[in-house]
C-alpha cells in the first residue's frame, strides 16, 4: 500500500511538473485590478497578485486598469494582455520561415493575421514601423484613438493624424511576434498595410535573386 502511495505520488508530481512546462495555447485577460488580475490560461480561471506565477508558468508582472491591460511573463517572454482580448499561439514551436516571391509589380505581397485578422501585407524595409489606413484598422477591430498615442504624419493630401499603438500579435507563415510597433493613419492611405521593421527586424531576412526568405532567430 505504501508502494502504490509512492508511485501515485511520484506520477502525479511528473503529472503536474509536465502540465507547467508544457505550452500554453490561449491567454484571455477577464479582470483588471490594481496589482491583480483574473487570468484564464488555456480554460483554466487564474487570479494572480503581482509577481505570483500560475502553475501553467504566467507570471504577472504588471496591471494597468487606465489602459485596460496588464503585462505577464511566459517562456521568459514578456507579452501584454488586453481585457477582453483572447492571445493565442504561446504554444513552443520550432524556428518559422516562408519564403516570399514578388507580384508582378516587384512587391513582396503575402497573407497574414493580425490580432488574429486575416490581413494581406506588403514588405517594406523602409518602413520603421508596420503602418495601415484607419479603415483596415477599424476591420481588424483596433480600437486605435482609444488605445493609441496620436500624432500627425505628412502625406499627398497633406498632413493627416496617426496614431502609434501596439499590435497583440502579427503572424506571417508559420512566424508570431507579439505586441509589434504600427502606425494608423486617418483615411484610406497606405492603401496596402507596409510589413515594416518592427516586424521584420526579428527576422533574418535573405535574398535569393527574386526569392526572399524570412526567418526566426
Amino acid at each position: 500500500m505504501r508502494t502504490l502511495t509512492f508511485k501515485t505520488m511520484i506520477f502525479t508530481s511528473l503529472l503536474l511538473a509536465a502540465n507547467a512546462a508544457g505550452a500554453v495555447e490561449n491567454i484571455s485577460l477577464h479582470a483588471l485590478f490594481k496589482d491583480k488580475a483574473i487570468i484564464v490560461v488555456d480554460g483554466a480561471r487564474r487570479v494572480l497578485k503581482s509577481g505570483e506565477e500560475s502553475p501553467e508558468g504566467v507570471k504577472l508582472l504588471a496591471t494597468d486598469t487606465q489602459e485596460e491591460k496588464a503585462e505577464i511573463e511566459i517562456g521568459g517572454k514578456r507579452e501584454t494582455l488586453r481585457l477582453g482580448v483572447v492571445t493565442a499561439g504561446f504554444a513552443s514551436k520550432g524556428k518559422g520561415s516562408v519564403t516570399l516571391y514578388p507580384e508582378t509589380n516587384g512587391h513582396y505581397i503575402v497573407d497574414g493575421l493580425i490580432n488574429g485578422v486575416s490581413v494581406r501585407l506588403m514588405v517594406d524595409t523602409g518602413a520603421t514601423i508596420i503602418g495601415m489606413n484607419s479603415i483596415v484598422a477599424n476591420r481588424i477591430g483596433i480600437d486605435y484613438r482609444k488605445q493609441g498615442r496620436a500624432g500627425f504624419v505628412n502625406t499627398a493630401g497633406g498632413t493627416v493624424p496617426s496614431y502609434y499603438v501596439k499590435l497583440n500579435s502579427v503572424t506571417v507563415g508559420d512566424i508570431t511576434i507579439y505586441n509589434v510597433d504600427a502606425s494608423i493613419v486617418e483615411g484610406s492611405s497606405p492603401r496596402e498595410i507596409l510589413l515594416g521593421m518592427s516586424f521584420l527586424g526579428h527576422l533574418n531576412m535573405k535574398r535569393d535573386s527574386e526569392k526572399m526568405e524570412l526567418s526566426e532567430r
